[in-house]
């Protein structure tokens, strides 16, 4: 099913050895999420499995904060080609979210306040198309260069990333 609704979006690239809970595909315990795009928002299509339900069968709100989070940093990463660490971020809660069942999360950049900082938003849709979560946030941009400077992100995430957004 997800591959329906992502063949009018193009796939984004991902490291196939990150670790990353969110996006990372070698983290056998994570969300493993995928990303794609129609260069104005990211998507990307998420069945949550059991082992991360909350109270009976509704997904653990940390973990939709998870997923909103990595939406939103994925935009900022792939619209503005930037990297950006969330200074601030606030969920809404708006209607149970059940586990098993195959959610659309989609990011977008809202504003680019000015160089150093910029403000995403995110959703989580169920499958009925109704907003079951929404999250506003505000991320910090930095270089590579300065990423490095502060010991955030090894040399390989952050080649991969000059490789992948042009720079290099």
């Amino acid at each position: 099913r997800i591959m329906d609704q992502t063949t009018n979006y193009r796939l984004l690239p991902n490291m196939e050895d990150h670790e990353c809970f969110g996006c990372g595909p070698a983290n056998p315990s994570g969300l493993q999420m995928k990303f794609y795009t129609d260069e104005a928002s990211v998507f990307s299509w998420v069945t949550v499995p059991p082992h991360l339900c909350g109270w009976s069968r509704l997904v653990h709100g940390g973990v939709l904060s998870t997923m909103l989070d990595e939406i939103m940093s994925r935009s900022v990463i792939y619209l503005l080609k930037r990297l950006g660490l969330t200074r601030r971020m606030e969920v809404e809660f708006l209607r149970p979210v059940f586990i098993g069942k195959e959610l659309k999360v989609e990011g977008k950049v809202r504003e680019v306040a000015n160089d150093r900082e910029v403000r995403a938003e995110g959703f989580v849709y169920d499958e009925e198309g109704r907003v079951c979560a929404r999250s506003n946030g505000s991320f910090i941009l930095f270089s590579t260069d300065r990423m490095r400077q502060m010991g955030v992100a090894d040399s390989g995430i952050l080649d991969w990333f000059d490789r992948m957004s042009g720079k290099i």
